[in-house]
């Protein structure tokens, strides 16, 4: 067995950042991160368009106080106030910091950090590196790592979180290049796995965001919230999915039906193609329903719609967005400098996962707290994002929570001694479980199982959403859950059995899509991304609360917990 102060699971930016706030506090703990990938290969660097501060470099009216207010408002007033207050006036220290670490932030001809305009933002606040922020921010996190002594497990698969007695005592994980399994000890567990675009078909999320944090938390007997707010990104380059930035429209591009028409105007006239990420997407849904969309041959009534940065110019495409470029280019063989992308809305965030306070604890319920685990990051739901997400609030949330999450956990692990517990017992069932899947005589390939899923989840659960064609996704993913039972692995080696992972994921993948369209079904309103057809009003009342859903033998039972309203008091939103 292995021992480790704290281990973080997940070597993205929330892992990352709150690895070295641990060691700068107290450089003599032993802190380890573990990661199914190299770190540098985690889905934040991906992350393009840029980061969210009131640095007041372009605009000197901005303030946190604006920024709070905008974050609050996009959350459709779901988020708890208290977080997204730390988030905003946090914001511009955590910039410098990062400066000061090195990241190679675009700059103002005066040498300044620039800013640029994102959907939902009053204020140009958006910090960026050209479309790679979060690969400039985490290359300079993970750099550091190894410099501050930090443990690395990289390509190391977490299966199980041990819990017991609602206390975190550690995990079981699975190196994948030979098969090896090893249970590994801590005072403190800290999850910070990211989200799970791969639960849906069409997708911005690498392979990697299978939704594995989120899973294994529900597995252990823990909430998690506000599950059925998934943010549908407008702008994925068609047929792929990948990301095509916010960042893009931030630079002055414009989106256009099969009319040529820039039809923004019709659903968001002062924001258009800088409204918040969920009403620009239902927009270009519903164009597309209208019959507006465009075939790839040009003609009217297609899948997609134009993104058209033709207007920009050649030298501000390769200047501010060359990535974006870069992808059309390379994926689908357009020449955006004279050739409009086409998009349409791809999964690409979660605004729920695990409820935590603001230091990072997790949350049983309401009030109790789990002893010794943490979280941060896409997995986790402090709330600063509620029922919809600012773009450039993502990268933020990460590095503000990462670093607070991390001092906290610095000064919680000074009164934590190593945990009991049996590891053997935990050792055997894993054995056992892969043993299981490896012996498996069934008739199904996990890739058609997994594409049936995804495809269940796209068409039940998507940008618009109606309890009939919800309750219909219920059955059909039950059917499929199922089917679980008769997939077959045909590679039996302990060599790089991706197979195995991939079976592995797709137990999570339906854990997490089973929460996802059952907390949706139960919340009977529209407010952020989540879009009921057959409830079109939003509905304080009843539902101006967070959702926690908790899997079961059973099924998933719902429950709800406040929302923090300390400052903006709710009301229409119109942008």
């Amino acid at each position: 067995m292995l021992e480790h102060d704290v281990i973080i699971i997940g070597g993205g930016l929330a892992g990352c950042q709150a690895a070295l706030a641990i060691k700068k506090e107290n450089p003599h703990l032993d802190v380890a991160v573990v990661a199914k990938t190299h770190p540098i290969r985690s889905h934040s660097v991906a992350a393009q368009g840029g980061i969210a501060a009131s640095l007041q470099n372009v605009d000197s009216d901005d303030s946190w106080e604006a920024h709070a207010f905008d974050t609050v408002k996009g959350s459709d007033y779901l988020a708890d106030q208290d977080a997204v207050e730390i988030l905003t006036k946090e914001a511009p220290n955590v910039i410098i910091e990062l400066e000061h670490l090195g990241v190679l932030f675009s700059r103002l001809e005066d040498g300044r950090i620039a800013q640029r305009a994102f959907g939902g933002h009053s204020h140009k606040r958006a910090c960026y590196a050209a479309d790679k922020t979060g690969h400039a921010i985490l290359h300079e996190l993970v750099n550091n790592l190894r410099r501050n002594q930090v443990q690395i497990y990289d390509e190391w698969y977490v299966m199980q979180l041990i819990l017991e007695e609602n206390e975190a005592k550690g995990v079981v994980m699975y190196r994948i290049e030979d098969g090896h399994l090893e249970v590994v000890r801590a005072k403190v567990v800290m999850c910070a796995t990211g989200g799970y675009g791969r639960v849906f078909n069409t997708t911005s999320n690498d392979f990697a965001c299978t939704g594995d944090g989120l899973a294994m938390t529900a597995a252990s007997g823990l909430p998690l919230e506000d599950m059925e707010f998934v943010q549908f990104h407008p702008t994925g380059l068609y047929p792929i999915g990948v990301l095509i930035s916010e960042a893009v429209r931030g630079e002055g591009a414009y989106l256009r039906n099969s009319e040529g028409e820039r039809f923004m105007a019709r659903y968001a006239p002062n924001q258009m193609e800088l409204a918040p990420r969920d009403i620009t997407s239902r927009s270009i849904t519903l164009e597309i329903r209208a019959g507006r969309g465009i075939h790839p041959d040009g003609s009217a009534g297609g899948p997609f719609v134009h993104l058209d940065l033709t207007h920009m110019g050649k030298e501000t495409i390769m200047s501010r967005v060359p990535f974006c470029w870069e992808e059309a280019h390379r994926l689908i063989n357009i020449d955006a400098v004279i050739q409009p992308m086409p998009v349409r809305p791809t999964a690409h965030y979660c605004m729920g996962g695990i409820p935590v306070n603001t230091e990072g604890r997790v949350r049983v319920d309401g009030t109790s707290l789990t002893e010794g685990f943490f979280a941060a990051g896409e997995c986790a739901c402090v709330s600063v994002h509620g029922g919809n997400r600012l773009g450039s609030n993502s990268l933020l949330e990460c590095v503000v929570y990462g670093r607070i999450v991390g001092e906290a956990i610095a000064q919680y692990v000074k009164t934590r001694s190593y945990p009991q517990f049996d590891a053997q017992s935990y050792l055997t069932s894993a054995e056992q479980k892969i043993q299981s899947l490896r012996n498996q005589k069934g008739s199904i390939r996990i890739a058609a199982l997994r594409q049936q899923f995804q495809d269940c989840m796209s068409e039940h659960c998507g940008v618009f959403r109606s309890e009939s064609v919800m309750r219909e996704g219920l059955e059909r993913l039950q059917t499929l859950k199922d089917e679980y039972n008769n997939i077959y692995l045909d590679d039996q080696g302990t060599c790089w059995n991706t197979e195995l992972l991939e079976a592995l994921e797709l137990k999570n993948i339906m854990i997490v899509g089973e929460m996802i369209l059952t907390s949706a079904l139960n919340r009977q309103e529209s407010r952020g991304a989540h879009s009921r057809e057959d409830f079109p009003n939003r509905n304080d009342s009843q539902f101006l609360q967070h959702t926690l859903a908790y899997y079961t033998d059973g099924g998933i039972k719902i429950n709800y917990m406040p929302v923090v309203i300390n400052r903006f008091e709710p009301k229409e939103r119109k942008y």
